[in-house]
C-alpha cells in the first residue's frame, strides 16, 4: 500500500494527552447506539456504557504533556491520509448522485474520551463511530491488537478498520442507522442481533466500495495483495472466529457483526462492484 504521497486532511481531532479520568456521561444518547467494528465479542456498546454508568465516577477532563513515539506519529499520519481518501471517494460518489457529502471527523485519543452523544468511549471498546457527533473514534494502540491479538497483519488492515467506521457514517447520512435503531425496542435481542449483523456487513461492503475507487480518485495506490489483507482482516474479526478463540465454540444467535466468511464476502463484494446500490444487506435472504 503506497500512501505516503496521499492528501492529508483537516478533520483529525488529536486528543492524545487528554484524559477524562473515569467520568461517564450518558446524557443525550437518546437511544442512539454506538456501532463498533466487530473487534468485541458480540457485546453491545450501549449496554456496556449503561452498565458502567453506575460503576464509574471520577474527575473531569484534564490535559497534560503527551509524548508521542515515532511509530505513533507514523500511524497518525497514516490515519489522516486514509480518512482524507475516504473523503475524496465519498465526496465524488455522492456528487455523482447529486448529493453533498458531510465529512466526518476522526478523534484520535488515548485510553478514554467523551463523545458528542454516545457516552464515554474507551480504548477497550475498539474503534467506533458515534452518530451523535459524526465522529470516528480511534486509539492508535489498537493497531497492535490488530496484528498481535487478531492476526490481521499489514498496513491495509488498519485502513480497512477506518473505512468500515466511515461506512457507518455513510449509513448515518443515508438514514440507515436511524431506521435500525428504531427497531431496537420493538424486537427481541436475538432478532435484533440479525439487524446488527446486516448493519455491520453493510459497513464492510462500503469499506470495499472505498477500496474499489481509491486508485482512481486519490493519490493512494492499492494492490490486490492489499485487498487480500483487507479480506483477511475482515475474516479475523468475524463473530464465529472471535468466540471460538475465546470460548472454544460459537453461538450464532449472539452474533452481532457477522461470521468471518460473511465479513470477507461483503468487503470483497464492495470492492468488486464499487456500486453502493449493490450493498443492500437487509434484503439478502441468507442473512434473515
Amino acid at each position: 500500500m503506497k500512501w505516503q504521497s496521499g492528501r492529508r486532511g483537516s478533520n483529525i481531532d488529536d486528543r492524545r494527552g487528554m484524559s477524562g479520568g473515569q467520568k461517564l456521561t450518558i446524557g443525550g444518547i437518546g437511544g442512539v447506539i454506538v456501532l463498533i467494528i466487530g473487534f468485541l465479542m458480540g457485546g453491545d456498546p450501549a449496554q456496556l456504557l449503561n452498565q458502567m454508568q453506575g460503576q464509574m465516577n471520577g474527575a473531569g477532563t484534564t490535559e497534560g504533556t503527551y509524548e508521542s513515539t515515532p511509530e505513533e506519529d507514523r500511524l497518525l499520519d497514516f490515519a489522516d491520509v486514509v480518512l482524507a481518501s475516504t473523503e475524496d471517494v465519498w465526496t465524488n460518489l455522492f456528487k455523482e448522485a447529486g448529493e453533498g457529502y458531510p465529512k466526518p471527523t476522526m478523534a484520535i485519543y488515548t485510553q478514554g474520551t467523551e463523545t458528542g452523544g454516545c457516552g464515554y468511549g474507551q480504548s477497550h471498546f475498539g474503534p467506533f463511530y458515534c452518530p451523535g457527533d459524526q465522529t470516528v473514534y480511534l486509539d492508535l494502540s489498537f493497531n497492535k491488537e490488530l496484528s498481535g491479538k487478531y492476526g490481521a497483519k499489514g498496513e491495509f488492515a488498519l485502513a480497512y478498520v477506518i473505512a468500515h467506521e466511515v461506512g457507518h457514517h455513510i449509513q448515518n447520512v443515508l438514514g440507515v442507522l436511524q431506521q435500525t435503531n428504531s427497531l431496537r425496542a420493538k424486537m427481541s435481542e436475538t432478532a435484533y442481533n440479525k439487524i446488527s449483523v446486516m448493519t455491520e456487513l453493510q459497513a464492510d461492503f462500503y469499506a470495499g466500495v472505498w477500496a474499489h475507487h481509491v486508485n482512481k480518485m486519490t493519490d493512494i495506490e492499492l494492490t490486490y495483495q492489499d485487498i487480500v489483507e483487507g479480506m483477511r482482516a475482515a475474516a479475523a474479526v468475524g463473530d464465529d472466529h472471535l468466540q471460538e478463540q475465546a470460548y472454544g465454540h460459537s453461538n450464532p444467535e449472539s452474533f452481532t457483526h457477522g461470521t468471518s466468511e460473511q465479513r470477507a464476502y461483503w468487503f470483497k463484494k464492495g470492492y468488486d462492484t464499487g456500486d453502493i446500490r449493490a450493498g443492500d444487506t437487509f434484503s439478502d435472504p441468507s442473512l434473515k
